[in-house]
C-alpha cells in the first residue's frame, strides 16, 4: 500500500514538474517572429490533461489488475467517466486562472467567488463519481469498481494537493 501511494504520489510531482517546466521552458531557438503567440489557457490545460490522464490510466492498470475480458469493459466506461470529469476540472482550473489574474486586486466578492467555486467543484465531482461507481459496477465486480473509484479519488486528491500549494491564499 504504502509502495503505491509513493507510485502516485511520485507520478502526479512528476507531472507537475513536467508542466512547471514547459512553462517556464524559453525557446532555444531565435529564427521564430517575434510575434508567436502564447499558448492559450485552453491549449495549456489539452496538454496538462492529456498527461494526467496518461499518468492516471496507467496507475490505474497497475492497481486494478483487469482480466482481459474486464479491461475491454472497463477501459471504454473509463474514458467516458474522464471526458465528463475533464469538463469540471477545465471550468475550476479556468476559475482558478481567473482568481490568478485578479489576485492582487481580489476584493470581498472576488474571494468569496473564488472559496463557492470549489465548493462547487468539490459538490460536482461527488455527484460524478457517485454517478459513475454505478457505471463502473455495472462491469466490474462491485469491490473492484470500488477499487477503481478508491483510486481514482486519492490521485485526485494528489492533483488538487499539487494545485492547491500553487495557489496564493487570499490576503
Amino acid at each position: 500500500m504504502r509502495k503505491t501511494l509513493a507510485s502516485i504520489a511520485a507520478v502526479c510531482l512528476l507531472g507537475a514538474l513536467t508542466v512547471t517546466a514547459a512553462q517556464q521552458a524559453t525557446p532555444v531557438s531565435t529564427t521564430k517572429p517575434a510575434s508567436t503567440a502564447a499558448p492559450t489557457i485552453e491549449d495549456t490545460l489539452r496538454a496538462f490533461r492529456a498527461d494526467l490522464q496518461g499518468s492516471r490510466a496507467d496507475i490505474m492498470a497497475k492497481n486494478l489488475s483487469l482480466t482481459a475480458e474486464q479491461a475491454a469493459k472497463f477501459w471504454p466506461v473509463f474514458e467516458k467517466y474522464q471526458r465528463e470529469q475533464n469538463v469540471i476540472m477545465d471550468e475550476h482550473l479556468k476559475g482558478i486562472q481567473k482568481y490568478a489574474d485578479s489576485y492582487q486586486t481580489l476584493d470581498d466578492a472576488g474571494a468569496l467567488a473564488l472559496i463557492n467555486a470549489h465548493f462547487d467543484r468539490d459538490t460536482k465531482m461527488n455527484a460524478l463519481r457517485q454517478k459513475w461507481l454505478g457505471e463502473f459496477q455495472r462491469v466490474l465486480p462491485t469491490k473492484l469498481a470500488a477499487r477503481a473509484m478508491q483510486i481514482d479519488r486519492r490521485l485526485s486528491l494528489l492533483q488538487q494537493l499539487d494545485h492547491t500549494t500553487r495557489i496564493p491564499l487570499i490576503h
